[in-house]
C-alpha cells in the first residue's frame, strides 16, 4: 500500500522541484522582447507566405524592429498597413518593386502535341513521374494545376487552353508556384520587366517545333533585334539578360516565327478564358501586348 503513495509523491516532488527551477531560470534569465515586435506583427497580414524571404511574419516584425528590412518588402500589407509600420517605427516605409510569377511555357492544349493521354491522379508531380503526363515535350507545363492548389491567395486559375494565368492583382511573389512547379516553369519576376521567354526546350529548329508549336527554335532573330548585350543564347534558348544591356523593346519579338518570346504588359495568357474568375479579377481581363507582338 505505501508504494502506491510513495511513488506518486516521489513524481509529484520532482515535478514542483523542477517547476521551481524553471520558474526562477524564467524570472532572472530571459531576455526580454522589444514590444515594438508584437505591435509590428500585429499590423503584419500573419500569413506567413515567406515572400519576404523570411520564415513568417514573426521573424520578419524582428528584423522591421532591428531595421535590417524596410516594411514595404511584405508584399501582402496593404499601402495603410505599410505605413502604419513606419509610423510606428519611426522609420521610412521604403519602396518595393513588385514582382509576379511568370510561366516559362506557352505548350497549351492547342500548342503542344500528345503522346498518350494520361489517366490518373490529377496532379503535376505524380504525372511527371508516370510518362510525363502525355505530353511530347518533357519540358513543358502540364497543365494539372499543382501551382493553383499551392497558391494561398487565389492568385491563379487554369484557362481552358490547360495554362496557369497570374492574376497580377493578387499575386504577392510568395514563391509557393515556383516550388509546387515539377518542371520548375515559374519565375518570379519585376513586373515592370516586360520581355519573357515562355519556352524551356533546350533544342533547336525542327526538333523543337515538332514538340510545340511555340517552342523556341533557336533561330536568334530576337538576339539579333534586341539592344546589344540584352539578349544572348545559352542552351538553344534566349536569355534576356537586363542588366547586360537595353533598353528592352518590344521589337525584339516581332520577328520570332513561334511567339516563344514576348512583351508582357498584362498577364499571361489574358486572350484565353480562365475558370474560376472573381468579378473583381481585373487585372486578368486587361489584354496584354504580347498578341501584337508576333
Amino acid at each position: 500500500m505505501n508504494s502506491f503513495i510513495i511513488a506518486p509523491a516521489i513524481m509529484t516532488g520532482l515535478g514542483l522541484f523542477f517547476a521551481v527551477i524553471l520558474a526562477v531560470a524564467y524570472r532572472f534569465l530571459r531576455v526580454p522582447e522589444d514590444p515594438r515586435i508584437e505591435q509590428a506583427e500585429d499590423l503584419l497580414p500573419g500569413s506567413n507566405c515567406g515572400a519576404c524571404g523570411e520564415p513568417g511574419c514573426h521573424a520578419f516584425a524582428e528584423r522591421l524592429v532591428q531595421g535590417e528590412l524596410k516594411p514595404s518588402q511584405c508584399t501582402v500589407a496593404t499601402a495603410d498597413h505599410i505605413a502604419e509600420i513606419a509610423e510606428l517605427l519611426d522609420v521610412d516605409p521604403g519602396q518595393q518593386e513588385k514582382r509576379v510569377a511568370r510561366l516559362h511555357c506557352a505548350g497549351g492544349k492547342r500548342q503542344a502535341y500528345q503522346i498518350a493521354e494520361y489517366r490518373g491522379f490529377e496532379s503535376c508531380r505524380a504525372a511527371s513521374v508516370v510518362s510525363e503526363g502525355g505530353k511530347g515535350c518533357p519540358w513543358g507545363c502540364l497543365g494539372l494545376a499543382d501551382c493553383r492548389d499551392a497558391c494561398d491567395f487565389d492568385a491563379i486559375a487554369m484557362n481552358a487552353n490547360g495554362l496557369p494565368v497570374v492574376m497580377l492583382n493578387k499575386c504577392t511573389a510568395c514563391g509557393d508556384c515556383v516550388a509546387a512547379c515539377p518542371r520548375d516553369l515559374f519565375e518570379l519576376v519585376p513586373l515592370s520587366q516586360h520581355l519573357f521567354v515562355q519556352c524551356r526546350a533546350p533544342l533547336a529548329g525542327d526538333m523543337a517545333t515538332s514538340l510545340c508549336i511555340c517552342a523556341c527554335d533557336a533561330c536568334g532573330r530576337c538576339v539579333a533585334d534586341a539592344a546589344p548585350g540584352l539578349i544572348r543564347m545559352e542552351d538553344n534558348l534566349p536569355v534576356v539578360d537586363y542588366a547586360g544591356g537595353g533598353p528592352a523593346r518590344p521589337e525584339a519579338t516581332f520577328r520570332c516565327p513561334t511567339r516563344s518570346i514576348v512583351w508582357l504588359e498584362g498577364a499571361q495568357f489574358a486572350d484565353q478564358f480562365a475558370e474560376g474568375l472573381a468579378d473583381g479579377d481585373t487585372e486578368f481581363h486587361k489584354s496584354s501586348t504580347e498578341g501584337r507582338y508576333a
